[in-house]
């Protein structure tokens, strides 16, 4: 009874029975489903870059808030499939419990915090925290959305946030830790380091490539992790977090090679040959040297290759090669035989291929979801069965090897890079402005004064968080402000959708003469 109020217990202190002022549903968590979906930063995901800008694609590409609604689906499937067998229940209960609407809520919520333009805006962003504005935490999608949830998004008067249960906050926790610093010992510093934590090997002592948490809300992050302790290892996500999670791979799996097969992308030819040429060849390609290998270039094959030997060099607790060319010779009949071999031509036949697909491939992964109670770092309690996991990671390498890495791609996304680049420059400046302070955004203006009283109160509490590890601890007003500025005006921009960052950065740059635009957002 204890762990079940602890679960339901809000930031705000509010508990029991009675209902929150707004809150129509009489269960805690499914009223916290309800706080993210009506939630102003859920609707803005509408317009913000799953891969490619959503911008006049009508009904072929889709979206991040497409994506959460999937992932919210195949989440609470998952929930479901698990809750109902005894002996998996019995497990999910000792780890902590599961509940389907803290499930779906985390589904939904999982990107809230995603800025513009995809992944490519989240580096950027990153880039520009750490080197502008000397921002250890810097940026990532994860923790910027439990920063909307536990911070910025607005539901009272009363309350930072959307004031979630601990359950839901803790399942939004995918990557349970800071950047550098929390918990101790921090987890990228384990002998095997859970999936993300480790460090970028381009950018070295820059603390965990992903993580779910900033310094600033970590006191948020430890209340609720609190009705897990002593279930969970300090870095493992609750259960409710790892069906997030592998719905999250499952979604992103599928739809996206959905998407380009739509807009004709993703060609038949060159995707038959690397699997086919893998297949017929794998016993060579496994004899070849790394160097004779990479000395290959493009040959149809080399690719898959190296996926393989990098499943083996990460994942060697899960890697198998039986269940590897299985994956590989199911891929090729149901993704390349079934679906790519006919083009898409939006005729209903062609829609009824893409459909069977989708709803093919979902429920296989779905039923191949299982619960460990003791799993190796690399996983979480809730993960995939061997033959589905190998069959995620080849579906997964196809849309990176043949989308992704498209030259025209890169041509967009670098165009996107510069529009960031300039617009956090042009709100920087205007913030600097002391003449302009009066017309500032308002709510530019409400970033900036939340950022600093966060950051005094870190200087005051934990200076050692301001600096990077190792770093003397000399942190003067000058540079708490520029950091203030940074977190302000990086929050501003991942609020955007695509077409608000680039109408903005029209305005600015003065390309524009129109005063008034509904893409504004001041």
């Amino acid at each position: 009874m204890e762990d079940a109020q602890l679960r339901a217990g809000r930031r705000s202190g509010r508990t029991g029975p009675h209902r929150a002022p707004g809150d129509l549903a009489a269960s805690p968590f499914r009223a916290d489903r309800d706080r993210v979906s009506s939630s102003a930063f859920f609707a803005r995901l509408g317009g913000v870059t799953q891969v490619v800008s959503p911008s006049g694609s009508g009904l072929l590409l889709h979206n991040r808030l497409t994506h959460s609604l999937k992932v919210a689906q195949v989440a609470r499937a998952i929930a479901e499939r698990l809750v109902a067998d005894p002996t998996d229940l019995a497990k999910l209960d000792r780890l902590g419990g599961c509940d389907l609407d803290v499930v779906e809520a985390a589904g939904l919520g999982h990107d809230l915090g995603h800025p513009p333009f995809g992944h490519l805006g989240e580096g950027v962003l990153d880039r520009l925290a750490r080197q502008r504005f000397a921002l250890p935490d810097g940026f990532e999608g994860n923790a910027q959305s439990y920063r909307v949830v536990t911070r910025i998004d607005v539901r009272g008067a009363d309350c930072d946030g959307l004031d979630l249960t601990a359950a839901v906050r803790a399942a939004l926790l995918k990557y349970p830790w800071t950047r550098l610093s929390a918990p101790q010992p921090h987890p990228r510093t384990l002998p095997e380091p859970p999936r993300g934590a480790s460090e970028p090997e381009e950018a070295p002592g820059t603390g965990s490539a992903k993580f779910s948490c900033y310094s600033t809300e970590l006191d948020d992050m430890v209340d609720a992790r609190s009705p897990f302790q002593g279930r969970l290892a300090d870095w493992q996500q609750t259960v409710e977090a790892s069906i997030m999670d592998t719905a999250d791979d499952i979604a992103y799996a599928i739809h996206d090679l959905e998407d380009f097969h739509r807009v004709g992308v993703l060609q038949h030819t060159s995707v038959s040959h690397e699997l086919t040429e893998w297949l017929g060849h794998a016993v060579e390609f496994a004899g070849r040297s790394d160097v004779e290998l990479a000395g290959d270039g493009l040959r149809p094959g080399c690719s898959l290759e190296r996926l393989r030997r990098r499943l083996h060099a990460k994942d060697s607790w899960i890697a198998d090669d039986e269940a590897f060319v299985s994956a590989v010779k199911k891929v090729l009949a149901n993704l390349v035989t079934k679906l790519l071999e006919v083009p898409f031509d939006r005729s209903q036949q062609a829609e009824q291929a893409v459909a069977a697909f989708s709803g093919e491939w979902t429920q296989r992964l779905v039923e191949g979801v299982q619960v460990l109670e003791q799993p190796p770092t690399r996983s979480g309690h809730v993960t995939l069965a061997v033959e589905q996991w190998h069959e995620v990671q080849v579906l997964k390498f196809v849309h990176r090897r043949f989308v992704l890495q498209r030259p025209d791609l890169a041509l967009h996304q670098r165009g996107q890079d510069r529009l960031l680049s300039k617009l956090v420059e042009a709100l920087d400046n205007w913030l600097i402005d002391r003449s302009e302070a009066a017309r500032l955004p308002r709510r530019l203006r409400d970033l900036f004064d939340r950022a600093r009283a966060e950051f005094a109160l870190l200087h005051r509490d934990a200076p050692e968080v301001l600096v990077p590890p190792g770093e003397p601890v000399e942190v003067d007003t000058a540079h708490l402000e520029r950091m203030a500025r940074g977190r302000a005006v990086i929050d501003f921009v991942a609020s955007l959708t695509d077409d608000q960052a680039a109408a903005l950065l029209e305005a600015l740059s003065g390309r524009t003469t129109q005063l008034w635009n509904d893409t504004f957002v001041l």
